[in-house]
């Protein structure tokens, strides 16, 4: 029986496979090499391999890839990327560039079940989550991608495009651990941030199973009134809860969390709403990016301005917080924060 992707498998399961194919140990090292180190999309990618071993390969087990299906690029050289998955999905991912990064910004679900209102992305439905494999399909097209237009490889990696990660738990470490592995992509896992909306007993989870990788949380109100306004996952994990689990998290992990904080103008960037942050994170020893918001389409909010958001960031500077405003970039192609929901060519409009 076909199984569903051979990069399903683990490592013990694809030399069962090989060996039951008759082949020798080393033929299995050759193609784990393939599938995860060398990014292969197809078999007839994998020349050291003989062809009447690829073909009883394709006759035993499925390569399903994702591809490449449209990309665009900013002004400010930010790129968009539309990928189509084996069942003719699109999610998105973007190239981040600045003078000292180069990020990939990855999708870990088709479309979200959050809702949150001042997200694009959470007005889609939810289809289904990604495999581990698709993930990383996304990392090494997007590397491919930024060795192409800037001549070096991603230095970072964010789990901040569609989808709540934690909500796909375990594909999104297992991609984590197949980007970071030696056999690989090799990243060191201080390079990847998994960003989520905030699931209490995920994120106890996380601790518990020792994840490498750094997280954030989308907080956006530090008081539960605003936020369950805005983000409905909060009515089954209020500030409170959230507050012990992050907590743990960093009692266990030894690791600190960073707050995203996306500033709507008249909403919760005035100096109660930073008072209310300063105590919060000072309360889990938390870090902040203030974020510009970037306009979905509805009106419901607006952008603060530059002076207010400046004068918040200070206002949490002095009250010894660390944080800092972090810059929209990709505006123009609606690749920005909150920005991805399928306004591609190759979908025509929004998918869902």
């Amino acid at each position: 029986m076909n199984t569903p992707d051979i990069r399903a498998l683990s490592r013990e399961e694809l030399d069962a496979l090989v060996n039951d194919l008759g082949e020798k140990p080393y033929r299995a090292r050759q193609l784990w090499d393939w599938l995860w180190r060398k990014g292969a999309h197809g078999w007839e990618e994998m020349t050291d391999l003989p062809k009447a071993f690829r073909e009883r390969l394709a006759g035993a087990g499925l390569l399903l890839p994702i591809t490449l299906a449209e990309e665009q690029r900013s002004e400010d050289g930010t790129v968009k990327c539309a990928f189509r998955t084996h069942d003719g999905h699109v999610v998105e991912g973007v190239l981040i560039p600045t003078p000292t990064r180069l990020t990939a910004c990855i999708s870990c679900q088709v479309g979200c079940s959050l809702t949150c209102s001042f997200c694009a992305t959470g007005k889609l439905k939810r289809v289904r989550n990604l495999t581990a494999a698709e993930i990383v399909d996304q990392v090494v097209l997007i590397d491919r991608l930024a060795r192409k237009y800037y001549e070096q490889g991603l230095t970072n990696i964010v789990y901040m495009g569609m989808g709540e990660p934690l909500l796909n738990y375990a594909e999104v470490l297992r991609s984590a651990e197949r980007i970071s592995a030696e056999d690989g992509l090799g990243m060191s896992p201080r390079r990847l941030t998994v960003s989520t909306a905030g699931i209490a007993k995920m994120i106890r989870r996380l601790a518990d199973d020792d994840a490498k990788f750094n997280l954030a949380l989308s907080l956006h109100a530090a008081n539960d009134a605003k936020r369950g306004r805005i983000m409905p996952i909060n009515e089954q994990n209020d500030l409170a809860t959230l507050k012990d689990a992050l907590r743990y998290y960093t009692r266990t992990s030894g690791k600190p969390v960073t707050f995203e904080y996306v500033l709507l103008r008249g909403f919760n960037d005035g100096l109660d709403d930073a008072r209310e942050l300063v105590k919060y994170a000072s309360d889990v020893h938390a870090k902040v990016n203030l974020i510009e918001y970037n306009p979905t389409g509805d009106g419901e909010f607006g952008r603060t301005d530059a002076k207010d958001a400046e004068a918040f960031q200070r206002f949490l500077e002095e009250k010894g917080v660390t944080a800092r405003i972090r810059r929209s970039r990709g505006r123009d192609i609606d690749a920005a924060c909150g920005q991805l929901a399928n306004k591609n060519k190759v979908l025509g409009n929004a998918e869902g």
